[in-house]
């Protein structure tokens, strides 16, 4: 068992669920990938607790609201603890990418508004992402990078820097080797 406070970080989009062309627009759109909600589950039962820090421009494009956002997180919560898995919190940064905001991953911002509403560092925990932006945002915050080939993982893989970024087939496979029943 880890200690209570052991935290991982995942991005949504292409990690816990399939990612769209614009954005997953509504609860129905919304799909988990195969493999996720199991893989949550296991790291509950292991004493890890799960957030997510997601980039959802969606909203300043116009192509959903914050109400659709919110039900979507609520229905993605519900799939997750239904599977016996559990996320503590969510940060989302709803800004379009020219807006230029601190909350945008690459920045670092979600990952300070999740340790602020959590009370305590995220640094040196595993942030899952499948973009180069989950990376880059990991590192400015001290996090450990973990690439995913799911969603626009294989793509990233191929083009971002990957020094120092342990890289999984999926959300699965990274959850296997971290609680020590495969390595890397």
């Amino acid at each position: 068992m880890v200690a209570p406070t052991a935290t991982v970080i995942l991005d949504r989009d292409g990690v816990i669920n399939a990612d769209t062309v614009e954005c997953v627009r509504s609860v129905s759109a919304w799909q988990p990938l195969p493999g996720s909600l199991e893989a949550l589950a296991q790291l509950r039962r292991a004493g890890w607790q799960v957030v997510v820090a997601t980039n959802q421009s969606g909203v300043a494009r116009g192509l959903l609201s914050r109400r659709e956002l919110a039900s979507i997180h609520e229905h993605m919560c519900g799939e997750v603890n239904a599977a016996g898995g559990a996320i503590g919190a969510i940060a989302s940064c709803t800004h379009g990418p020219e807006e230029c905001c601190g909350c945008r991953k690459p920045a670092p911002g979600l990952i300070h508004q999740l340790e602020s509403r959590l009370g305590r560092s995220l640094q040196d925990a595993p942030f899952v992402g499948d973009a180069e932006r989950d990376l880059q945002a990991a590192r400015a915050a001290g996090c450990r990078p973990v690439l995913v080939r799911t969603g626009k993982g294989r793509r990233t893989e191929k083009v971002a820097d990957l020094s120092g970024v342990t890289v999984y087939d999926d959300l699965r496979a990274f959850v296997r080797c971290l609680l020590g029943e495969t390595s890397a």
